[in-house]
């Protein structure tokens, strides 16, 4: 009995010491353990993700899922179904409690939803309108309004749904006068929308797509400006840059190619096609007020100005707290110089400052609003309100997003990946294949959101291994996952973009669909193959371009015809 109780006592203290031994090595690498436990089935929930926003073509239901499989697995530790199903539901509900929690994902949330709130309030204000009336008038050609359509469509380039909904039935007027197809405005409008907005300083979607990178950095135990990061990708976006040189080439040009030319030289016969009228209410301004373009003018400026005065502020402020003197010395002696203000912009936090300087934007409007009696002040909060619910999904998409992300990097999906990829994906062709999938997805989705929020917390990581770290190629890839997205988004026929920009311009949707893809597909192929490769090769971004840009005047002259 008493040689049963020692065996007893010492299998204890083994086993103890073994579970001691386990939890100290999972406080270590969680994740580097689950990816060798779980192996193939660590890629589970990105593909149910992925698999489910094909079917259903609903992102949110896909990430939700997603995110529950994860949890699913990570609560089958101790091999017990029943346990594990309650407990996986449980732990979404915390991974989406922890996402709202931190400071940078509410300010994040708070500022997109601020920018809508504000945007509401620019064209109730009529200064969209205005701004875009003003340029109408100098479209005495089919070359000007054409030209003018993609100068107002970069203009107004802090939301891609603003775009569609002002840019197309301010200028369909004025180009049915010129006979421009319905499709060819229908293309301008969609090209300034999603692209321009992807890129944007200051827009509805950076804020989104800082927060992904900042997640996908922390997937590899790295803390980094995130928002500076964005930055660096975006002369790398080279669908989002060269989209918006074929229109200006082509509209120049005024030659076409595909089922384009056939829209084009029917319009010019005088067959512009049904005129369908969209109900969009909420960017409309309200009824009897004078339009005048500072009340988009001012707003926007206070916002872009406020915005980069708030980099400042808050990058001094940290680093004036900070403990890195030669950094402080620096601020002392020369706090405008341009190393200063790199420094600054590099240490700001970018969801604070631009939900401050949003919101700081939106009272002017008010203010401006109540002042000229559009609106009373009840009138002008209930305005602001109803912009923001528009931007609500974006919300509840970045929440499953993050928890995705934390769900995946518990479950060491990025280390698996990185160990059988790492050496098996040239890396001149990585970029590349990137961009190809994120196409593929969003295009089946109709998202790029939901691309984004797959796509990313797999990218750095796996970037970042085959790369070795180098941060050019990173930020490469990153731009890859970003631009991918919002092609596929962009030329989708269940994109919401798409959809809009038909409806804004009065074009039928399957034709505008048709006389896009080929348009769309020929930049694509020129981002894939004559833009990642040689950028990640080493060539200058620059030349690059170029290159890029020749190529497309050269397509338009030898492919194209006159119009």
């Amino acid at each position: 009995m008493k040689k049963r109780g020692f065996i007893f006592l010492i299998t204890m203290f083994i086993l103890t010491i073994s579970l001691n031994t386990l939890v100290f090595a999972a406080e270590v690498d969680t994740a580097a353990i689950n990816a060798k436990k779980f192996g193939l089935w660590t890629l589970l929930p990105p593909i149910i993700a992925i698999v489910l926003a094909f079917i259903t073509k609903n992102v949110v239901l896909s990430l939700f899922l997603g995110v529950l499989s994860g949890a699913f697995l990570l609560q089958l530790t101790y091999g017990n179904i029943l346990y594990a199903i309650p407990n996986s539901f449980l732990m979404v509900v915390k991974e989406i409690l922890n996402s709202l929690s931190d400071p940078w994902n509410a300010g994040i949330i708070l500022q997109c939803l601020v920018i809508g709130g504000l945007i509401s309030l620019i064209s109730k204000m009529g200064g969209a309108k205005a701004v875009a009336e003003a340029l109408s008038k100098g479209a005495k050609s089919p070359i000007s309004v054409q030209i003018i359509t993609w100068i107002l469509g970069i203009f107004v380039f802090f939301d891609d749904y603003a775009n569609s909904l002002i840019v197309g039935p301010i200028m369909r007027p004025v180009s049915d006068k010129m006979k421009i197809s319905r499709e060819k405005l229908a293309f301008i409008v969609d090209s300034t929308a999603a692209p321009i907005s992807g890129i944007a300083v200051i827009s509805t979607w950076v804020g989104y797509e800082v927060s992904l990178i900042k997640d996908g950095f922390s997937q590899i135990g790295q803390s980094t400006n995130a928002y500076g990061t964005f930055v660096s990708t975006i002369p790398y976006r080279f669908y989002n840059i060269l989209i918006l040189v074929f229109i200006a080439i082509s509209a120049i040009m005024l030659r076409e190619f595909g089922p384009m030319l056939k829209a084009e030289r029917e319009a010019r016969k005088g067959n512009l096609g049904e005129t369908i009228e969209i109900d969009s209410k909420e960017m409309q301004p309200k009824e009897g007020i004078k339009l005048s373009i500072w009340n988009a003018i001012i707003p926007i400026l206070v916002l872009i100005v406020g915005a980069f005065l708030g980099f400042y502020l808050n990058g001094y402020n940290a680093i004036m707290a900070g403990k890195d003197k030669e950094l402080i010395t620096l601020f002392n002696n020369s706090p405008l110089s341009l190393t200063a203000l790199r420094e600054a912009f590099g240490a700001s936090d970018a969801s604070v400052v631009l939900f401050e300087s949003a919101l700081f934007a939106s009272i002017v409007a008010m203010i401006m609003g109540v002042w000229q009696k559009i609106f009373k002040i009840s009138e002008a909060i209930d305005t602001f309100i109803e912009g923001s619910k528009t931007l609500m999904i974006t919300g509840v998409i970045l929440l499953l997003a993050w928890s995705l992300s934390s769900v995946i990097k518990d479950l060491g999906t990025a280390k698996f990946l990185v160990s059988i990829l790492s050496n098996s994906i040239p890396g001149f062709l990585l970029p590349t294949i990137i961009f190809i999938l994120a196409a593929i997805i969003s295009f089946a989705t109709g998202t790029s959101y939901g691309t984004m929020g797959i796509l990313m917390p797999l990218t750095i990581p796996l970037a970042n291994a085959v790369y070795s770290g180098d941060p050019k190629s990173l930020i490469i890839s990153i731009s890859a996952v970003l631009t991918g997205a919002i092609f596929g988004d962009h030329c989708s026929p269940i994109s919401d973009t798409t959809i809009l920009s038909s409806m804004g311009t009065s074009c039928e949707h399957i034709k505008h669909v048709k006389t896009q893809l080929p348009y769309a597909i020929f930049i694509a192929i020129l981002t894939g193959v004559f833009g990642y490769i040689p950028a990640v090769m080493g060539v200058p971004v620059v030349l690059v371009l170029l290159l890029n840009v020749v190529l497309i005047g050269l397509a338009i002259r030898f492919i194209g015809k006159p119009v």
